[in-house]
């Protein structure tokens, strides 16, 4: 009882991966690339050779660099003038990577279509609209898939979501049925939500802004969709600190009115050992996951391929973005999900190899089928958009690297109830500005003592050494992290944006 009391008060204060690492047992491993999941870092893209040398696929599948340079690639979504939209969180952007006229494989200009945004995050395109996930709202911006351009203003669709706490990432998707469908994740590892639109999967009919919860119970599931039948499939992300094999990553069925079991069950509704005894009137109905991966592996994307693609006919690819809570690394594939006639579910490596003796090559994110055949992934470790296909391997890995990204102001007009995107600078230079003043580094150290940030990144032995930030990074770079931690991460929701900028500050000024 003295431990979780103790625990509690850490999480309050930030110091959950510290105690982690000097105090607790093995159950509360972090084992994390940390680079990626704490600062930020990507890895060096891997040159083409390599990448077929080491990321292994079925026979007869191959795999290219389609665009590279993204950043915190995230999800993706095709206009159906064959352009590629990704988000990219951290950037608080929503890119655009022009269509492969030259049908080389590669994708052509990257172009930021919308900056400014609160860490965007899922991305749909329906009746003319461009609709963009943030946080705590949904934008909606009229656009021309045709020509991939802007034709209006952004509105502030839906504004309230809730935004507290950890798992800030929001995907949103349109169903089969018109109705919008937006996924919001708990607020904590394992707690009572406060607000029962966390946890679950809430929906809104077209032009409508009142939620109606379709699901609850579910932890974080970032990733759904809908299978041939209409019945939607999400993966759930289950909770932490339970040590390497517990709990189980969820498939489930998804069914309007259920719920998954969460914070009271997981798997096959095994009574979580914080909160199975807390009597609650769903839990007698709650409903077990359809298929379970190993703990920890952080299944973020479910997709089912429609095409003509051999093997994978009706078939699901779920991305497995990696474990962080685990003595030794595991997930960092993607793995091919199967329906048998009889309802059996099975699942098989399809795209592996990201991870290699314990080091981290990539982390997948999103899939999508393009308008030639070919399977996309998105990578937000080494900012790569993959592209896998089967026959002949094209293009060649001696072919030119992608051109850099090109930063292009988007089309706004400030209108009430509207929020104009904002222009980003062709290119900052690195650690750009003025330095900040003696006071603001004193108050960015007062800060990065009282948020817990010292107990990772300070000390004789850091979890999380500071090193090569002036190089790599600006002040805008490291609060923009704080605004959208990664799991390994406390939240920092508790700091506004100038005391991240302070913290910033005091980081450039004392970690180089």
């Amino acid at each position: 009882m003295l431990r979780k009391v103790f625990f509690s008060l850490l999480v309050l204060i930030g110091l959950p991966a510290a105690a982690a690492y000097q105090l607790w047992p093995s159950a509360w491993t972090i084992n994390a690339p940390m680079p990626n999941d704490v600062l930020n870092w990507g890895t060096d893209v891997a040159p083409e050779r390599t990448l077929r040398e080491k990321l292994h696929l079925p026979d007869g599948f191959q795999v290219n660099r389609y665009a590279v340079g993204l950043g915190q690639a995230r999800i993706m979504r095709w206009t159906s003038g064959g352009d590629l939209l990704v988000s990219i969180p951290r950037k608080g952007e929503i890119a655009l990577i022009g269509r492969d006229t030259k049908k080389t494989g590669r994708g052509g200009a990257i172009r930021a279509l919308l900056t400014g945004l609160d860490r965007p995050h899922g991305i749909e395109i329906q009746g003319g609209y461009l609709y963009v996930a943030e946080t705590d709202a949904i934008l909606r911006v009229p656009f021309d898939e045709a020509t991939g351009k802007l034709t209006g203003v952004v509105e502030r669709f839906i504004t309230g979501l809730p935004a507290d706490g950890n798992h800030w990432s929001r995907t949103l998707r349109m169903g089969p049925d018109g109705w919008m469908y937006v996924s919001v994740g708990s607020s904590c590892n394992v707690c009572i939500e406060k607000d029962n639109r966390r946890a679950a999967i809430l929906r809104f009919r077209p032009d409508d802004k009142v939620a109606e919860i379709y699901a609850e119970g579910l932890r974080n599931t970032v990733g759904f969709d809908w299978d041939t039948q209409g019945r939607m499939w999400g993966v759930d992300n289950g909770r932490d600190l339970l040590g390497d094999d517990l709990p189980p990553e969820e498939l489930n069925l998804i069914q309007q009115g259920k719920f998954y079991g969460w914070p009271f069950r997981y798997g096959n509704n095994v009574p979580d050992p914080d909160f199975g005894q807390t009597p609650d009137p769903r839990v007698a109905s709650a409903v077990p996951p359809a298929y379970g991966f190993p703990a920890h592996m952080a299944p973020l994307s479910v997709k089912f391929i429609h095409g003509p693609v051999p093997g994978l006919r009706n078939a699901a690819l779920v991305t497995l973005h990696g474990s962080w809570n685990r003595s030794q690394k595991q997930g960092y594939q993607i793995m091919s999900v199967h329906w048998a006639a009889d309802g059996t579910i099975t699942a098989a490596p399809f795209m592996t190899g990201f991870l290699q003796d314990q080091n981290v090559l990539g982390r997948p994110v999103d899939t999508t089928e393009g308008p030639d055949g070919a399977i996309y992934v998105s990578d937000d470790y080494a900012g790569v958009i993959y592209r896998v296909s089967y026959g002949a391997a094209t293009p060649s890995p001696t072919e030119p690297a992608m051109p850099a990204p090109e930063r292009t102001t988007p089309p706004a007009a400030p209108a009430p109830e509207t929020v104009a995107p904002q222009p980003k600078a062709e290119q900052e230079p690195e650690n750009s500005g003025e330095t900040p003043p003696a006071r603001e580094v004193l108050r960015g150290e007062a800060l990065f003592d009282t948020a817990g940030c010292r107990s990772c990144h300070g000390g004789d032995r850091p979890l999380a050494p500071l090193k090569d930030i002036v190089a790599r990074y600006n002040r805008e770079d490291i609060a923009r992290l704080l605004a959208t931690p990664p799991a390994a991460m406390p939240s920092f929701g508790q700091l506004k944006e100038d005391e991240r900028l302070a913290i910033a500050a005091y980081v450039l000024a004392t970690y180089e």
